[in-house]
């Protein structure tokens, strides 16, 4: 299991300093079903706009 999960994504509310992400959980997901080819097949639902 990786120790840190980083993240890019600067207005996600899980975005901490150092962009790791700070959520409790990650919730990947594969735009076609339940495989994937490539990173380009896969998002992060995990994703929450920050305010």
């Amino acid at each position: 299991m990786a120790l840190d999960v980083l993240c890019e994504v600067e207005n996600c509310v899980h975005n901490l300093e150092g962009e790791k992400c700070g959520a409790d959980e990650i919730f990947v997901v594969s735009h076609k079903g339940s495989t994937a080819s490539s990173q380009q097949e896969t998002d992060c639902k995990t994703f929450e706009l920050e305010v």
